[in-house]
């Protein structure tokens, strides 16, 4: 039997040599990786948008807002998972590490069939709560009904994409994601362009895109563990890791869905001010899922490095680490302001298409220039939890997000009355804020050092 300490990792090694090249490699394919899961997200936008109609975008913006949420869940999750087998991977216990991969999969899998399954049912009702414009309700329920059915694959493919980057494999995921992406965007095509099936369409493509690349990761993980060697029987599931993925787990699906529950409390905001604000919006709100998207892929790369240098002992190399993540952060947030500023026209336009309203392109332009100068403290907020959920100190990371959730949604129902519209993107720093400052004075304490999990 193999030595554990010959195991070879054949991933980003966190645990010594350059930190800032560790961080900085490691996130890059999880960046990369997640902008192709945003053009994923987006190319049905974009297709609808242009060939169908103004409407058939705001059918499919009205969705997002809900859609988002259960990505979130998704995404949080397997974040949850990955914390502690990133713990096990540092203190090279491959028999518990191999455990918690099984009981996540077989946790998130019957928990994705039980919430597609009411998000079915209950899409009319939910799309009727946010006052979805009449011209539009439709085509936003048809678009969620399929999209439900599909949710288990969405489940599965990013709790396999958390554990791969867990084991410091974040290029398998990447290479999963341009893979889906691509097959993606064929699929809407052909489904709109010849099929003619409209909002339906794309909401199938992205089913199928999302079940084949699930389907694929699952079984080249199944080989991927098999370089790490486990004494005695591994079972299926084992209660004990349950809970312990669930300390983790179920703030970091808060933190994850913060912002994606916080645009669906204020959409019946949005929504009150028409269709073409409406699309205007969600147009917005796309390009903005791609700005924030480097800054969510340093959290992510603090989170396990932080995970696996406690899990081996080297917790002074994890304070260094997230020092050095707001070098890397204050980078990306200066590139995504510049390209904002200069061009936000044509990046709205590319969603609006030809025939769009100047209601639709003023609400869009809105949102981007003020967002532009904030990016900085979700990138803040991103690396601070970061540390706090790869320590498995989670009290005041959930009560942190909460307090960002809570801004967001107050802030939005009290002032558009007064201010318009702008009133649900001008919430959305400050929130950022107040969570960053909570989550940075529970990182100064330093007992964050002590919470670990595993």
């Amino acid at each position: 039997m193999k030595d554990k300490g010959q195991v070879k990792n054949r991933g980003t090694d966190m645990l010594q040599g350059s930190i800032g090249k560790s961080l900085f490699f490691f996130a890059l394919p999880i960046l990369i990786g997640n902008l192709f899961q945003q053009f994923y997200n987006m190319a049905d936008s974009v297709i609808v948008g242009r060939f169908v109609g103004e409407d058939a975008l705001a059918a499919v913006g009205a969705s997002y807002s809900l859609t988002t949420v259960f990505i979130s869940v998704a995404i949080g999750g397997g974040m949850g998972a990955s914390v502690l087998t990133s713990q096990y991977l540092g203190a090279k216990d491959y028999r518990n590490l191999r455990m918690s991969v099984r009981t996540s999969l077989l946790s998130f899998l019957i928990f994705s069939i039980v919430l597609g399954a009411g998000g079915f049912f209950l899409s009319p009702w939910i799309m009727r709560a946010l006052q979805t414009p009449d011209n539009v309700i439709g085509q936003a329920q048809l678009y969620l009904k399929i999209y439900f059915l599909g949710l288990p694959f969405l489940f599965m493919y990013n709790v396999l994409a958390s554990v791969f980057n867990s084991l410091g494999k974040s290029r398998i995921p990447l290479y999963f994601l341009i893979f889906s992406s691509v097959l993606n965007v064929i699929l809407d095509l052909f489904m709109v362009c010849v099929l003619d099936l409209g909002v339906a369409g794309v909401a199938v493509a992205t089913v199928l895109a999302q079940g084949i690349s699930a389907v694929i990761s699952f079984f080249v993980l199944r080989r991927q563990l098999k370089a790490y060697p486990a004494d005695g029987t591994v079972s299926l599931f084992d209660g004990s890791y349950f809970g312990k993925m669930l300390k983790i787990a179920l703030p970091s699906i808060l933190q994850q869905s913060i912002v994606s529950v916080g645009m669906m409390l204020v959409q019946s905001v949005v929504n009150g001010f028409g269709s073409a604000s409406l699309a205007g919006f969600s147009a917005a709100m796309r390009i903005e899922s791609l700005c924030i998207v480097p800054l969510i892929a340093v959290g992510n790369a603090v989170s396990t490095f932080t995970a696996q240098n406690i899990g081996a002992g080297q917790k002074e190399r994890a304070v260094k680490g997230y020092r050095i993540s707001y070098l890397i952060l204050a980078g990306f947030a200066l590139f995504i302001m510049i390209c904002l500023e200069f061009f936000y026209e044509p990046i709205i336009s590319m969603f609006l298409g030809s025939e769009y309203s100047a209601e639709a392109m003023a609400t869009g332009t809105g949102y981007l220039r003020f967002m532009g100068f904030f990016f900085i403290m979700l990138g803040l907020k991103m690396s601070t939890d970061g540390v706090l959920r790869g320590a498995g100190d989670m009290s005041v990371f959930t009560v942190a997000n909460l307090v960002n959730l809570t801004i967001r949604v107050a802030f939005a129902y009290l002032f558009a009355p007064v201010l318009g519209i702008s009133a649900v993107w001008m919430a959305v720093p400050v929130g950022w804020t107040a969570n960053y400052i909570i989550s940075y004075l529970r990182y100064r304490t330093g007992k964050w050092k002590t919470a670990e999990v595993r």
